[in-house]
């Protein structure tokens, strides 16, 4: 049975519909990536999950309950931004959340210990917040998510303003949260979203354009990636191998051409005929799995 159950969501703002008719389930125990280029609606749409946005049209199921009772009491968010009392310890922070959520202020602080703990900020729960390192303050911030023992937990671009050590330490943090709840998270950063979800959501200009699990997508959008680095780029090598029909997309990084191919064995041949034929200075051709970002780009330019 699944967790959540959305049907024909839509939210319109002074008259733009932002959201268009979005139609997926999420079921117990997954992680899921909720993707799409900016301005696609992913925050939107947390936000009507979680309660804090009225849809305009549309129903939200949650364990067969829907949007007429309060379901925040499932639901533990993250927003993108959050905004902690910076004068609160990190225990007072987590302590203050629970006493919202209902609880004792015995239990809410047993709670805090505990998330504390299992977040890694055993050791600074008597430091000031302000003191927190921004890696600290996402941990402290999905801490307070979990603070009521949700079923589902949202997060909206949990590592988007971290350096790699705090976002290594989200991630890792997000592998242990899949054991035990449903988690959401909207992200821009594409190996963060292949490295840690079981599925993705994919939204362009507020309409859902993939849903499925990785495996079943990737063998929908299977296309076969050459690299090749160039020890010099040639001014005409892009105009060449953009001409070619085996070439579905090009793009450059520096001296390195990443081609989406349709035909790995005939792109091959062609690719080192011209290269001989223009004496290209080729240091590295090799042919590569596609990954999400393949999937990603080729889904969304459709």
């Amino acid at each position: 049975m699944a967790l959540i159950k959305v049907e024909q969501l839509s939210k319109s703002f002074d008259g733009k519909e932002v959201v268009k008719n979005l139609n997926f389930e999420l079921e117990p125990g997954k992680c899921v990536a909720l993707l799409g280029p900016n301005g696609a609606g992913k925050t939107t749409t947390l936000r009507m999950l979680a309660g804090f946005s009225k849809p305009t049209k549309g129903s939200i199921k949650f364990d067969q309950e829907t949007l007429s009772r309060d379901i925040r009491q499932y639901i533990g968010y993250l927003p993108q931004y959050p905004v902690f009392h910076n004068w609160m310890t990190g225990k007072e922070f987590l302590m203050y959340v629970g006493q919202l959520a209902h609880m004792s202020r015995k239990e809410a602080g047993e709670r805090a210990t505990e998330l504390l703990d299992r977040v890694g900020l055993g050791d600074v729960e008597k430091k000031r917040i302000g003191k927190y390192s921004g890696g600290m303050k996402q941990r402290l911030g999905i801490a307070q998510a979990m603070m009521h023992r949700p079923t589902l937990i949202m997060l909206d671009e949990p590592v988007s303003s971290l350096d790699p050590i705090g976002r290594r330490e989200v991630l890792n943090l997000l592998m242990e949260l899949k054991k035990e709840a449903t988690i959401l998270f909207s992200t821009h950063i594409l190996n963060d979203a292949e490295e840690v979800s079981d599925e993705i959501l994919l939204l362009k200009q507020g309409e859902l354009i993939e849903h499925g699990s990785l495996d079943k997508l990737s063998q929908m959008y299977q296309t076969a990636r050459l690299e090749l680095d160039f020890r010099s780029l040639p001014e005409d090598a892009q105009e060449i191998l953009r001409s070619l029909e085996v070439v579905e997309q090009l793009t450059v990084n520096r001296q390195t051409v990443i081609l989406l191919v349709n035909d790995a064995d005939l792109a091959r041949k062609e690719l080192l005929k011209i290269a001989a034929q223009k004496d290209w200075d080729i240091t590295r051709f090799e042919l590569v799995k596609s990954n999400l970002e393949d999937l990603f780009m080729k889904a969304v330019n459709r």
